[in-house]
């Protein structure tokens, strides 16, 4: 089981950047991602992507012509589900002396409004938490069930 990663602060602009680049079937530009949303300017799109690169969020996937001119393309160097999960992580480090890893999953479940699907989490969350069991029982050297 692999260990959520830590964030750095994102502004919601490197989160719309971010989502332009999930929701993309390929790499992009710069001016790519601009003609992508209309609230976004290239002086932006390029601080934006500098940060991004530097937090290890995006990588370049190629260099491209953009019209005359050779350009970077990027795609996300971390996907949107373990984005979400690390920011949830995030949350929860702030929230964990007020609130229990218990009582957010049953919140996260009641959530859910369609009966299969709910069964279907609850079934992965029972297996999640076995084999959290049996790695505890493991490294304190006792038999697993």
């Amino acid at each position: 089981m692999k260990k959520p990663r830590k964030l750095p602060h994102l502004s919601q602009r490197d989160i719309d950047v971010l989502t332009i680049l999930w929701n993309s079937s390929h790499s992009m530009t710069a001016s790519q991602i601009v003609d992508a949303s209309p609230d976004l300017t290239m002086n932006t799109v390029q601080a934006v992507l500098r940060k991004l690169l530097k937090n290890n969020l995006i990588e370049v996937a190629d260099i491209v012509y953009s019209g005359t001119v050779l350009s970077r393309s990027y795609l996300p160097a971390i996907s949107s589900e373990d984005f979400a999960v690390a920011q949830l992580t995030d949350e929860y480090r702030r929230l964990k002396d007020r609130v229990s890893a218990a009582s957010l999953f049953a919140a996260f479940i009641d959530e859910e409004t369609n009966s299969a699907k709910k069964e279907e989490e609850i079934e992965q969350l029972e297996q999640i938490l076995q084999a959290y069991k049996n790695s505890i029982q493991a490294d304190s050297g006792e038999d697993t069930k």
